[in-house]
């Protein structure tokens, strides 16, 4: 879709000058931030266009505010991915008499809450900063770790409530203002500063993986596991340290205006807009399935035999060739529009799920596949909430998120334990059903963010005369840009 097409409302535009579609990048609760970018002179007047451009866009203080935003998602993002190392160790030696769904299910906790919390979490940072919110998940997630390095035997129920519980409500905490804080800091170079710090967490997803292999054999699960929390207690000292909001806490409070709520923080108007209700289930659909792979690609690899030297490696694959792909599809996106990335993108996954994974039967197959999985699935997590942005009026924007984030949090939560249902037995069968799942939901959610396209373009438009919430003013916008030959990117 076009420019035009963006949902923003007349007093967006009259505040915000036009530098160009946000990036795929700016994920999460990033666009939260933009409301915060420059405090106003007094707390109860709307920021001017001038205030909107007074931020440092570089600096000492900035670049130290993405260090610690970088370190904040390599603790908690970069662990959960790297929980694939938990489920094979807790299926083999701590948890043999659990199911592959139950395990997986403690797994899926992590990031249900760190989507469902984050619905109000970025609420809170709106109204608090990050003074609270770092310093209370920095010291959650690492006693959540400790914890579990003392879990015995057998005992899900204790794994469940230290490694599922805890550390997914405390890396909640701690993920969405460690993203937010930096609109208050960047603008024009926001995109290259939210890529570097979402890669935090695709780093994570490397080391920390072969901080586990290597520990375990050598001193065992509890002290790896202790290991692990100190290296993240390291860089969440960090984190607290350098991480911090330009405004004072009394002014962005008053901005926020009504308190911290679950009302407040999400928006259920947007689903009468048939791109957002589409993109919202295609979401769902895509999410179901998005983590089946980084859970069980190493329980696979063992199935088929492949020498445990490269097995516990491909996580660690898989999330670095997630790197680059958490940061160049926001820059396309910006010329092309996020539909136009993320489509092609899904179903891509989609081809490797059916036509790579599935009949993967050597080391090669399957290490080709991981990496090449791990290098088009990061833009689902970054072109989601830009898709979003570009449809959403700019007021309502942090709302439209959160309920968007609702949905992708239930999808997170019952997607891999229903893998792990499909996968009762480690044999050919069960691992056809799983692969044949993931990509057949894979597929249906590629089709429904295509149709979300199609219902927003401007052809639809005129066909339908349906010009959505902008009505009228929208459809002269669209009409103006495509009599002067101008294809603004938004799709």
């Amino acid at each position: 879709m076009a420019d035009a097409e963006k949902h923003l409302g007349a007093q967006a535009r009259e505040v915000e000058p036009e530098d160009g579609d946000k990036s795929g990048i700016e994920t999460e609760t990033a666009t939260i931030a933009e409301s915060l970018a420059v405090p106003a002179l007094h707390p109860e007047d709307p920021p001017s266009t001038k205030d909107l451009d007074d931020v440092p866009d570089g600096g000492k203080e900035a670049w130290t505010v993405v260090l610690g935003s970088s370190l904040a998602l390599f603790a908690s993002a970069g662990m959960v991915n790297t929980y694939g190392t938990f489920q094979d160790y807790y299926e083999a030696t701590l948890l043999p008499s659990s199911s592959s769904s139950t395990i997986a299910f403690i797994g899926s906790l992590q990031i249900f809450f760190l989507y469902f919390i984050g619905t109000l979490t970025g609420r809170i940072f709106d109204v608090y900063g990050t003074k609270y919110l770092i310093p209370t998940g920095s010291v959650i997630s690492v006693f959540s770790l400790m914890m579990t390095s003392l879990c015995q035997k057998d005992q899900a129920y204790q794994v469940f409530l230290a490694h599922g519980v805890l550390f997914g409500f405390g890396i909640a905490l701690l993920f969405n203002p460690a993203v937010a804080v930096l609109g208050h800091w960047f603008r024009k170079r926001r995109a290259l500063a939210i890529g570097l710090t979402t890669g935090g967490s695709a780093s994570g997803g490397v080391v920390l993986p072969i901080i586990l292999e290597k520990l375990i054999p050598a001193v065992g699960f509890p002290w790896a596991v202790r290991i692990v929390a100190f290296v993240l207690l390291a860089a969440l000292v960090v984190s607290c340290v350098t991480i911090r909001a330009r405004f004072p806490e009394g002014r962005s409070r008053a901005r926020a205006g009504a308190g911290v709520s679950f009302r407040t923080a999400v928006d259920l108007g947007g689903f009468r807009d048939a791109r957002y209700a589409l993109a919202s289930v295609g979401a769902f659909l895509l999410l179901y399935g998005f983590f089946i792979p980084y859970f069980y690609i190493q329980i696979y690899a063992d199935f088929r035999g492949v020498p445990p030297h490269i097995a516990k490696y491909l996580l660690a694959i898989m999330n670095a060739a997630n790197v680059p792909s958490r940061i160049l599809p926001g820059y396309i996106a910006d010329k092309t529009g996020p539909l136009k990335v993320f489509v092609p993108a899904a179903a891509i996954c989609s081809v490797l799920l059916l036509g790579l994974w599935l009949p993967s039967r050597n080391s090669a197959s399957i290490v080709a596949f991981a990496a090449l999985y791990g290098l088009f699935s990061g833009a689902f997590v970054s072109l989601l909430p830009t898709y979003i942005a570009s449809i959403s009026p700019r007021e309502k924007l942090g709302a439209r998120l959160g309920s968007v984030y609702m949905v992708v949090a239930v999808a997170s939560l019952v997607g891999t334990p229903t893998g792990g249902a499909l996968l009762k037995e480690r044999d050919e069968a069960h691992f056809q059903r799983l692969i044949i799942f993931c990509g057949a939901i894979s597929v249906a959610g590629t089709v429904a963010m295509a149709l979300a396209g199609a219902v927003g373009a401007p052809w639809f438009c005129r066909l339908t005369g349906r010009w959505g919430p902008g009505g009228d003013s929208e459809r002269r916008e669209v009409e103006k840009e495509v009599a002067g030959g101008v294809e603004k990117p938004g799709m």
